[in-house]
């Protein structure tokens, strides 16, 4: 859910401004899965351009405050969020700690790395949302250390059913800075896009995985 449509324009346009998110209909990239996919999405590269990363910082920090009141820490999950969670927890002047996909397997074997003491009420920072699966792992991992996760904000989401369908039975509240839907509509109204390529987006976004450009 996004937490308005002013502010996933808004992000949306940052991110196609820097090439964050790469839409490419024609030469469809190759995820990790194997997915074919006509966009790809990276949000580190918000990290190398301050007034961006100060915009998503300065949006993120306020819409917690607003949605869940001043959190005790703040959570990324590794290693795509720790950046920009850090930043958050700073403007928020709370501490920070972030969550591996699974715990070390030397030394202090943590999967949870720095400070928290069990009670306090965490908001987990996400940079994207695809599945889902990753980033309610690391609310798994929270809840275990006896941390109460108030809920997750992202930079941005496909929107695909399965993640919708993830975090309702998790039964975790999740806001976006930004989602498919909105970056669409930034695409084709900035002329990033015409309204055939639209058209491929659309399909792709409604069955990725068995989506194909033939």
């Amino acid at each position: 859910m996004i937490f308005n449509k002013h502010t996933a324009r808004k992000t949306a346009e940052v991110l196609l401004q820097i090439n964050a998110i790469k839409l490419s209909p024609s030469e469809p990239f190759t995820w990790a899965s194997g997915w074919k996919s006509p966009i790809y999405c990276d949000n580190r590269i918000i990290l190398s351009y301050p007034t961006i990363r100060n915009y998503i910082r300065e949006t993120m920090a306020k819409h917690i405050e607003k949605q869940f009141g001043k959190p005790d820490v703040i959570a990324g999950v590794a290693t795509g969020a720790i950046g920009i969670g850090m930043l958050v927890a700073e403007y928020l002047g709370v501490p920070f700690i972030y969550v591996r996909p699974e715990a070390k397997s030397h030394g202090r074997k943590n999967q949870i790395e720095g400070h928290a003491e069990s009670g306090q009420n965490v908001v987990v920072i996400e940079d994207l949302i695809s599945t889902g699966n990753s980033s309610l792992n690391a609310v798994k991992a929270l809840k275990e250390a006896n941390l109460n996760v108030k809920g997750m904000i992202a930079i941005f989401s496909y929107g695909f059913d399965v993640s919708v369908k993830n975090f309702e039975s998790e039964n975790i509240l999740l806001h976006t800075l930004s989602n498919y839907e909105s970056l669409l509509e930034e695409a084709l109204e900035t002329n990033y896009i015409t309204q055939k390529e639209l058209q491929t987006l659309s399909d792709w976004n409604a069955n990725p995985s068995e989506w194909n450009n033939n």
